[in-house]
């Protein structure tokens, strides 16, 4: 449905996207993930054809953005992190607007209501936009994306500025677009990813550092887990004792309010280190208070993936 072919963006020196290659399917609800600044809406303003790559190119159902722009926008709908709504008009007169707007062919009143009870503006369909309230007015910029029907929706950090419940309404509501459109959320909220998405796709400095479902990207790390202690004890000496045990990769510690020491051991595998754990507190004269094992989670791979520092 969407190919996003080898796009670069430039702006003077500095690259904001390099190379970037992915490809959302038919039917699916994809999660471009990456910190702040990592080049997410850039790539979303490309696809949109919002703005124009400095090389590489863009297919939308086969027509490339901006060689066919009519044609392949007409088969998208996008919702940038700041609805661009027009505040003085009431819900009815803004969507009536797009739907003109967009030479929308559908019969105007019975789409309008088919979209307000999708998106739940009926009781607001009279109002100022300007009088609604944030999640609201997030609705309605979520309406105007919908106009025409479209087959894919571009949603670029559909959340920012909500509280907690109007959070949990929006991601609800994009699950339920999901089961009719093709729909690719940009997002820095790993959770928002996770609850919604059927595939992931994590850019960091421009660059495309894992694409795959979140089930895969964790068995990438399936090589590595990790032991976490909560112990009583001389931090330094504790330390000093853990980093000598053969298979103990890295060892990370620190202080918690209590001056009980959190420490985090990686580990190989195949390797079971927790008898050599016992014994250094043994021989060390310090206490374990708690000790559990566990893989890295998707949090701790983003993480790791985000922080990985440019090379040369």
């Amino acid at each position: 449905m969407i190919e996003v072919k080898n796009i670069t963006k430039k702006y003077g020196a500095q690259k904001a996207l390099d190379d970037v290659s992915f490809s959302v399917n038919d039917g699916e609800i994809l999660g471009f993930l990456g910190p702040n600044g990592a080049g997410k809406s850039t790539a979303m303003n490309i696809i949109t054809g919002y703005i124009s790559a400095t090389s590489g190119k863009v297919l939308v159902d086969g027509c490339d953005v901006l060689e066919q722009p009519m044609k392949a926008k007409k088969n998208m709908g996008y919702l940038p992190e700041i609805p661009p709504l027009y505040e003085d008009m009431t819900v009815k007169e803004y969507l009536y607007f797009i739907y003109d707007l967009k030479k929308c062919k559908l019969p105007k009143i019975s789409h309008m209501k088919d979209i307000c009870s999708l998106i739940g503006l009926g009781d607001v369909y009279g109002r100022l936009i300007k009088n609604l309230s944030k999640g609201y007015r997030q609705r309605v910029g979520f309406a105007q994306a919908l106009v025409g029907d479209p087959k894919i929706l571009i949603l670029d950090e559909p959340t920012v500025g909500l509280d907690p419940k109007q959070i949990v309404e929006i991601r609800d509501l994009i699950k339920k677009l999901g089961k009719r459109h093709t729909v690719i959320l940009s997002s820095h909220i790993l959770p928002e990813v996770q609850a919604v998405c059927d595939r992931i796709v994590v850019i960091n400095r421009g660059k495309i550092v894992a694409d795959d479902t979140e089930k895969n990207i964790l068995a990438g790390f399936d090589d590595e887990k990790n032991i976490y202690l909560t112990a009583q004890g001389d931090k330094q000496s504790v330390l000093e004792s853990l980093e000598g045990i053969s298979g103990a990769q890295k060892v990370s510690c620190k202080k918690a309010k209590g001056g009980e020491l959190e420490i985090v051991i990686k580990s190989a595998k195949d390797s079971d280190i927790r008898r050599q754990v016992f014994d250094c507190a043994a021989k060390g004269g310090w206490a374990i208070l708690e000790m559990r094992t566990s893989k890295p989670t998707l949090e701790e791979i983003f993480i790791r993936l985000t922080e990985q520092k440019e090379v040369g």
